[in-house]
């Protein structure tokens, strides 16, 4: 019998399970969550930033600041690569040594809630400074991506918005229009492409993280605004697969032959130093942009909005601080979470990272309405312009669905070994599994 990806990524999760309940049996003391303590509130607490690189340094600003105020805590700062986030959570999660605090982000929130490593947090808020300081939007995102109902088991603290960017100074020399529309998209990716002379107008993400990029401009474009129709994803309807087949038609034609390796990294570093026309990332790219650039030869948008008039975008990951069970001085690791989310921390974040803060009195700072592209991605969430596609994160499968699992069979299909069809059928036969495997637990 053959197992798929899908079900080995079950089974290790089950394992992982299994073995956080194991920890749980055995661990001394209990502060009503499982393991761990609420301690002394002073001493040494572990934070997993589940960006270590691109963040370090604000991070490492916002924790002097944290000590300065709280000098009987020391915070030791552990830098995880975005790539390995998940894994890294599993693997301590079965093994033992989990921080007390750890950047968590809701597109694998449910994966770590669901092995029973994180504390609910609502109290907590409501309890604090927290509370009625958190952008709704934000945390309604939290709560769904949990699957347990009206519980938190993150702080918000910042949403990354996909942005389309483009280089200004070549739209205007070719004097095309700003991309938009999706048919300005695509007439800028092939007037501005001349392969002979390394000049493209698009570069595509094929490499990890591929997905993601792909079902924004699948949804994009056929105007799909819900993601499922009953207990059946939409993601294989016809007309987003009409759409994955326009997008994936653009490679090697509009964009280079490596973008099929290329993830986020590589895929900025090779838009900010060449003469690519275009490139679909977050909001957390701007300052390599703005570096590498300047501000007069580059430029920040939504989502193009497609024929009918609509702006459609999925559904973007909201960042946060998970507070884990396992900690042996909440009390302590509570105080960081609080002061990383309030707004002086949340705002000096977000500036630096270009994105769009969580607490409602840092999304209101001055630096916001100067930062273009920021301005208009928090413009176009909270106008009604746009149409969310909101995407299952409360699936426990969700993250290894769309990511390492299919991953591999979006490089296929660029390739062309597969067909849009075939790559879209498949997703979604996986996401229907895992849908009806949730709703038969009770959800």
């Amino acid at each position: 019998m053959t197992i798929s990806k899908t079900q080995r990524g079950r089974a290790m999760a089950a394992m992982s399970l299994t073995a956080a309940l194991a920890l749980t049996a055995t661990a001394c003391g209990d502060d009503g969550s499982g393991t761990g303590n609420e301690g002394s509130g002073k001493g040494e607490i572990t934070f997993w930033d589940n960006n270590g690189g691109p963040r370090t340094a604000i991070w490492t600003e916002i924790i002097k600041d944290f000590e300065k105020k709280y000098p009987d805590i020391k915070v030791k700062y552990v830098p995880i690569p975005i790539a390995d986030v998940q894994s890294k959570y599993d693997t301590a999660i079965a093994g033992g040594g989990l921080p007390d605090v750890g950047g968590v982000g809701t597109a694998y929130l449910a994966n770590i809630v669901s092995q029973e490593a994180l504390v609910p947090v609502t109290d907590r808020i409501k309890e604090s400074s927290l509370n009625g300081k958190l952008v709704e939007g934000m945390v309604d995102s939290v709560k769904t991506a949990g699957g347990r109902g009206d519980d938190l088991y993150s702080v918000p603290t910042s949403a990354n918005n996909g942005a389309l960017w483009y280089r200004t100074d070549l739209f205007k020399a070719a004097n095309l229009e700003a991309p938009t529309t999706w048919d300005n998209f695509y007439t800028a990716a092939d007037k501005l492409t001349d392969a002979k002379n390394n000049k493209f107008g698009y570069t595509i993400r094929g490499g990890a993280g591929s997905i993601a990029q792909a079902l924004d401009a699948v949804y994009g474009q056929s105007g799909i605004t819900d993601f499922w129709a009953g207990d059946k994803t939409t993601l294989n309807d016809p007309k987003n697969v009409a759409a994955l087949e326009k997008y994936a038609a653009l490679f090697k034609k509009t964009t280079p032959s490596a973008d099929v390796n290329n993830d986020f990294t590589k895929m900025v570093a090779q838009w900010d130093t060449g003469t690519i026309g275009m490139l679909s990332h977050n909001l957390g790219s701007y300052q390599d942009h703005l570096k590498a650039l300047g501000a007069d030869k580059f430029a920040g948008i939504p989502a193009p909005i497609g024929a009918g008039g609509t702006r459609v975008q999925v559904s973007n990951p909201v960042d946060g601080l998970g507070l884990f069970r396992a900690s042996d001085n909440k009390t302590a690791a509570w105080k960081f979470i609080e002061f990383a989310a309030s707004h002086e921390s949340n705002s000096k974040w977000n500036e630096a990272a270009g994105a769009i803060p969580a607490n409602t009195d840092a999304a209101k700072d001055p630096w916001i309405s100067k930062t273009e592209p920021t301005a208009l991605a928090a413009k176009a969430l909270t106008d009604g312009s746009t149409k969310i596609v909101q995407l299952p994160y409360y699936l426990p499968d969700w993250n290894n669905i769309s990511k390492a699992d299919n991953e591999p069979e979006f490089q296929k299909l660029l390739l062309g070994k597969v067909t849009a069809k075939q790559f879209l059928d498949k997703i979604a036969e996986e996401l229907n599994t895992a849908q009806k495997e949730w709703k038969d637990l009770g959800h």
